[in-house]
């Protein structure tokens, strides 16, 4: 049995999602969001995603990990603060000696969904279907982080 944490970096929301995976098939743990205060000092919201998600991969015991990467096409500046959560996300794997992949956006939707450009609510439908959950993730970047534990037991081994 493989136990993998998926990640949806963010500095104001970092959503997560823990799956078991064995034999093909998956098994829904837990997911959730790590939000930060918007009127805190940078540093100090990087320590909350540090230390929560540092309480959660000690609680849970991932073997492996999915980051989703970054996606700033719109706009190149939005993307600096989540790769500041980004690095705090890799430091947290590498403190555990977790192995940590990055997808990207594209990938990860190819991979629940079958097509690249999915729309986030397709993306949440399969999620809830291939975990067998009675409802959709919520909130969004919780459902994101599952998306990115999936598309990894899905991919690990092209790696």
């Amino acid at each position: 049995m493989l136990r993998v944490l998926g990640v949806d970096p963010g500095l104001a929301k970092t959503g997560f999602g823990i799956i078991d995976y064995d034999k093909c098939r998956y098994s829904y743990v837990t997911h959730g969001v790590i939000e930060t205060s918007a009127g805190d000092d940078i540093s100090v919201r990087l320590q909350e995603i540090y230390n929560k998600l540092k309480k959660i991969t000690s609680k849970y015991k991932p073997h492996e990990a999915s980051i989703e990467g970054i996606y700033f096409a719109k706009n190149a500046l939005s993307a600096i603060p989540v790769a500041h959560a980004k690095g705090v996300i890799h430091l947290i794997c590498a403190q555990a000696k977790i192995p940590a992949v990055e997808y990207s956006p594209l990938k990860i939707k190819q991979t629940i969904v079958g097509n690249g450009r999915a729309e986030k609510n397709q993306v949440q439908e399969l999620v809830k279907l291939l975990l067998k959950l009675e409802k959709v993730p919520e909130p969004d970047h919780a459902s994101d982080g599952l998306a990115a534990a999936i598309c990894h037991c899905n991919n690990r081994g092209f790696k």
